[in-house]
């Protein structure tokens, strides 16, 4: 008896694809690779597997008409047209909170790396300068300003960890949380104004596009410095090469870029720019909760049952 048929629409994860493997027959790109194959095989589609960057458009789900759930490796969600999915009947899952620890550890990594100049040191003993005397001054972080730009889950966790180094934290968001204990920003200008690192963690999407730009980074000052572990598109990535060079900020830590893998030469060659290849939660932990979650939605979807983490726009789907 033939395993029921998923769709790939990314390269997966090992973890995830080899559970996926177990029940299903899993289809590799096949609507990219093949597309006239997938006018024979879109029908007999009950599940699609995705990560975090996939692109699940529109016109993917008209071929779909017995699809029952997109099951996404990941918190983010941006490449999935999500109202799209709703008109077809398809709910949407993701894995958060699984994440939760390890993007925010990153992130306080990534503080105290631009703001101590942790791998330009490890440079500066490799290549034999100490003998010449010593590196350039750091910056404390113990008792810095904090702003963050997102306080959801995972802003929360940061602020947590931030709390231990006797930060003070401020937010912005879409609106006020008034049981944060928090100081509230309105803008993420205003916020940058009054902070020393500004921390960008708010889901991708139009909604957040170019977020952090010129006006904000001016407003962080030669002094601040710019953490991403949010999505590439939420900062303008050309005003940020534009500001680490002319010294508008002090430097930046970045694991999420606009087109990923291809991070600009331009910040290759920044020596107050610290970068990470989007690795906020890839550990060996984390990714095999994540592929556990986003395999237990598949399941559950294709089977009819309650989904275990539906996104916020789908929980209308299943009352």
């Amino acid at each position: 008896m033939s395993k029921p048929d998923v769709l790939a629409v990314a390269k997966l994860h090992p973890f995830y694809l080899q559970a996926l493997e177990t029940l299903y027959t899993v289809h590799d790109r096949t609507h990219v690779t093949d597309p006239v194959a997938f006018t024979t095989l879109a029908p007999r589609i009950l599940g699609v597997a995705g990560t975090g960057e996939a692109s699940v458009p529109r016109s993917l789900m008209a071929q779909l008409p017995n699809a029952k759930v997109v099951a996404v490796f990941g918190v983010g969600y941006d490449g999935v047209d999500v109202p799209a999915a709703i008109e077809h009947g398809i709910p949407v899952t993701h894995t958060p909170d699984v994440l939760t620890d390890d993007v925010a550890d990153l992130a306080m990594g990534l503080v105290l790396s631009v703001g101590r100049a942790i791998p330009q040191a490890d440079q500066f003993v490799r290549a034999g300068q100490w003998a010449n005397g010593p590196m350039a001054l750091g910056r404390k972080v113990s008792g810095a300003r904090l702003g963050i730009a997102g306080l959801g889950r995972i802003g929360k966790a940061i602020a947590h960890r931030a709390r231990a180094f006797g930060m003070s934290i401020a937010y912005t968001a879409r609106s006020e949380k008034s049981d944060s204990g928090f100081q509230f920003y309105p803008s993420a200008a205003v916020l940058a104004a009054n902070v020393d690192f500004l921390v960008a963690i708010t889901p991708g999407g139009a909604g957040t596009k170019h977020l952090i730009n010129a006006e904000v980074l001016k407003a962080l000052g030669p002094s601040g410095f710019l953490i991403n572990v949010a999505r590439g598109s939420v900062v303008d990535e050309e005003a940020l090469i534009t500001a680490l060079k002319n010294g508008t900020i002090a430097g930046a830590g970045l694991d999420v870029f606009a087109n990923e893998p291809h991070v600009p030469q331009a910040l290759w060659n920044l020596r107050n720019v610290v970068l990470t290849p989007h690795v906020a939660s890839a550990t060996t932990e984390t990714r095999q909760a994540m592929a556990d979650l986003a395999f237990a939605n598949m399941r559950a979807g294709i089977a009819g049952q309650p989904l275990r983490t539906p996104v916020p726009e789908c929980m209308g789907m299943l009352k």
